[in-house]
């Protein structure tokens, strides 16, 4: 996804279905660039002078690159794979470092819902970072937000609020099974997910990976469809053709352009693929969905 933001309105039926969501952004921060990015309304908007205070929750998934964040408890270090989670009313500020920049994928909600989850299981209550590492699933679901959002049919708050609530209690999952830890292997394997699902327009050369992962091909391979349940290939094109079926849902792109902006070298290879994943070609595909 390119960096992008959405504020969002919400009604008396959005506050008493129990969570609504404010905003959701993702934003990638190059080394030296200022923080936060321009552009944001005032309230949101913030100076690490000043910090500020919101009324409302968020939670803020930092894939790439460090920080610090600061509240009225403490000072904190954020990681590659950390998510922040910040409560209303409370004091905050945080920035990536200026030697690494980072990539941040980010929502504002509010709600008797989200304040039930957040005071039972005690997100936020004590460290304001939960670090879980590369969770696919997370980013997937991020997508799906933008999705929605995008097109602001009735029910898109009620929708993104249960999206909201999924990532919520992937990152409470997660948080139970803390002390577990993760292999050095399966944390690869997130982070291969991460990357590929970054290049969905792009042919993927496995082996490049792998090395630049520091892992021999072969155990990538292996493990990674072990973690997965496909191939990095497969997994690789399941991913194109699902965003190919969100394009031909709700754009009037070409069957063409879509081939195009996915990187596929051809469009028959294209409509081979999609008609192996889905059992139609694209054309049919599109056709019986508008008829």
């Amino acid at each position: 996804m390119n960096d992008t933001f959405k504020y969002l309105v919400h009604n008396p039926e959005d506050e008493a279905w129990g969570m609504y969501l404010n905003v959701a952004g993702i934003a990638s921060v190059p080394l030296g660039a200022d923080y936060p990015p321009k552009g944001h309304p005032r309230g949101y908007n913030f100076s690490w002078e000043n910090g500020r205070i919101l009324q409302e929750y968020q939670l803020n998934y930092i894939t790439e690159g460090e920080g610090v964040l600061e509240t009225s408890d403490g000072e904190y270090e954020i990681k590659e794979g950390s998510v922040i989670l910040i409560r209303p009313n409370q004091w905050h500020r945080y920035k990536p470092l200026k030697n690494r920049g980072w990539k941040e994928h980010y929502l504002g909600f509010s709600g008797s819902f989200a304040q039930n989850i957040f005071e039972v299981y005690g997100l936020s209550s004590d460290v304001p970072i939960i670090h879980i590492g590369f969770e696919d699933h997370i980013l997937h679901i991020f997508q799906d937000i933008f999705n929605v959002i995008s097109l602001e049919k009735p029910g898109y708050q009620q929708i993104c609020s249960g999206l909201v609530i999924q990532i919520l209690g992937i990152i409470v999952g997660i948080q139970k099974n803390i002390s577990s830890g993760n292999s050095r292997v399966e944390t690869l394997i997130q982070k291969a997910c991460l990357l590929i699902r970054e290049n969905l327009d792009k042919n993927l050369n496995i082996e490049q990976m792998a090395e630049g992962l520091n892992v021999s091909y072969s155990l990538f391979r292996s493990s990674f469809k072990k973690y997965t349940g496909l191939s990095p290939n497969q997994y690789h094109l399941s991913l194109r053709i699902q965003h190919a079926i969100y394009l031909l849902n709700n754009t009037d792109l070409s069957i063409k352009e879509i081939s195009f902006n996915l990187g596929f070298c051809s469009i028959f290879y294209f409509s081979k693929v999609f008609k192996e994943k889905t059992r139609q070609n694209p054309s049919c595909y599109r056709h019986k969905r508008k008829g």
